[in-house]
């Protein structure tokens, strides 16, 4: 599923909150989609993001699991054909191994045999035996480790590195401009970013295709875009996937973050990229996990790692922060790359003004479509 472009990125049924209505329910996937078998009952954001996971677990992308005419026409991938057959018998095999061996634990999944590859290896590899081991990857969930420092100790030596509760807490909106590059994107879009404390952001990218914009408005989420790269024009964002864009708004005005998540631990040490790092982790409200990996000498955020569940494996998504420049007394990252299952993308901000008014008007429910 690398082949979507850059409007598809910003990954991550509106609710009319003003007016104390209750959010709209998102459509199930059947409703969407034809020829949906088993995976029945699921949002539509939770089935793409399932997608990604078959794609990620076997190396593969779109077209190569569906029919080739299936590439730039979503009716298509309704089509069967052997592949989606054999997957559909994969994934009772998984779910039958689980129920009867793990109590209906989550335990085996595609990537359990596949670990990338179209076919499992059952021959073990002598080059990963002895070779280098590979990178240190958070996010699995963990316990309070013994030896290590308290939760709070390492939240408060973060809000410090920032500049400081109090300048921290007198930002209360931020305007940026910057550019996006998609995984597979020839060129940077420029970019637009509204925040608004505590926890309301828009992005906006600017393609050739037209606008894709990510929106949360402090409770309900939304993705915008063009019908090449959405299969409907105003995707709902649901369950932890949701509190998970709440999170990353909330990591904007960091004054407040003990408060984004609750039963905090903190894990031993590990190195990214050259770089010792100290895993706090948290869990959200509809149960989902976080893990923020801190500068163990800067205090810096350089990494938050959060899993959603879903019907055939974790959902896990990635994001990257550096480039740490001063705002008004207040440190703030300039760029940052989000990568998920089936794609991964590159934020770089130029200009950064902090407490600037904003419309409330952007961050309401996006339109579709627009050019």
């Amino acid at each position: 599923m690398k082949t979507l472009g850059a409007a598809a990125v910003v990954w991550l049924a509106g609710a009319v909150w003003a007016s104390g209505q209750a959010p709209a329910k998102p459509p199930m996937a059947e409703e969407i989609f034809k020829n949906v078998q088993l995976l029945k009952g699921i949002p539509v954001d939770q089935f793409m993001g399932t997608m990604g996971f078959f794609s990620a677990s076997l190396g593969l992308n779109c077209t190569d699991c569906h029919v080739d005419e299936s590439g730039g026409n979503w009716a298509k991938y309704a089509d069967d054909n052997a592949l989606k057959q054999t997957t559909r018998r994969m994934i009772r095999m998984v779910t039958a191994i689980n129920q009867t061996n793990f109590g209906g634990r989550q335990l085996v999944t595609c990537n359990t045999c596949h670990r990338g590859t179209r076919k499992p290896n059952v021959m073990p590899s002598l080059a990963l035996l002895y070779g280098s081991p590979p990178p240190d990857e958070p996010g699995d969930p963990i316990v309070q480790a013994p030896g290590q420092p308290s939760p709070d100790q390492v939240l408060d030596k973060y809000v410090a590195a920032l500049g400081g509760i109090s300048r921290l807490s007198n930002v209360s909106t931020i305007v940026a401009k910057g550019t996006f590059k998609g995984y597979d994107d020839a060129d940077k879009s420029a970019l637009e970013m509204f925040a608004k404390s505590p926890a309301q952001r828009s992005t906006v990218v600017h393609t050739l295709s037209g606008n894709s914009t990510t929106t949360f408005d402090g409770r309900d989420g939304w993705i915008a875009a063009p019908e090449t790269e959405k299969p409907v024009p105003v995707l709902a964002i649901t369950g932890q996937d949701l509190d998970g864009l709440k999170l990353e708004a909330e990591l904007l005005f960091p004054s407040r973050i003990k408060q984004s998540l609750t039963k905090w631990r903190v894990a031993a040490r590990m190195t990214i990229d050259d770089r010792e790092v100290q895993p706090v982790q948290g869990t959200t409200a509809s149960g989902g996990t976080a893990t923020l990996c801190f500068d163990v000498q800067s205090g810096l955020l350089v990494r938050l790692v959060r899993f959603s569940e879903s019907p055939v494996g974790r959902l896990v998504s990635q994001i990257d922060y550096s480039d740490y420049r001063d705002v008004s007394g207040v440190k703030m990252p300039f760029r940052w790359t989000v990568s998920w299952l089936d794609g991964r993308s590159v934020f770089e901000l130029s200009e950064v003004r902090p407490n600037v008014a904003i419309d409330a008007a952007r961050f309401a429910k996006p339109k579709a479509g627009q050019p």
